[in-house]
């Protein structure tokens, strides 16, 4: 994947959307930004266990939002010839911080959410909101 600075067009936003919806338990946005065929993967203790997106959505949606502001980090993004990108972040959902890799690809011009693979990455600190 090519880790240049020039990132198509929307993916930061799509980025940006993806930890304002985990931060305020925003189930209607992932209900847009994830991808039909989405799957989310926890890696836990050598251990992976799996959701699809249906099941994603039930997940946030029995979760309450925390107050503003929103606590992230995007770490890194790359794409590949206009059509998938990796998202590398972490964010806050009190009282832990996850540390998520996204796997997007364009969809009728549109960033999709089709993989996230995700690992506890330690208690949430509140300090790093973008």
């Amino acid at each position: 994947m090519d880790g240049s600075d020039q990132m198509p067009d929307g993916l930061r936003d799509a980025a940006l959307s993806y930890c304002d919806a985990v931060y305020f338990a925003k189930a209607e946005v992932f209900g847009t930004l994830c991808h039909d065929r989405f799957q989310m993967t926890l890696v836990e203790n050598g251990a992976a266990t799996f959701w699809d997106k249906a099941s994603y959505l039930e997940r946030v949606r029995g979760r309450e939002p925390f107050e503003a502001p929103a606590r992230y980090e995007i770490i890194g993004m790359d794409a590949a010839g206009g059509e998938i990108a990796r998202v590398h972040l972490t964010v806050d959902v009190p009282p832990v911080r996850y540390e998520d890799h996204l796997g997007f690809i364009r969809v009728d011009g549109a960033w999709k959410l089709l993989t996230k693979v995700f690992r506890v990455a330690g208690p949430a600190n509140g300090g790093n909101d973008e």
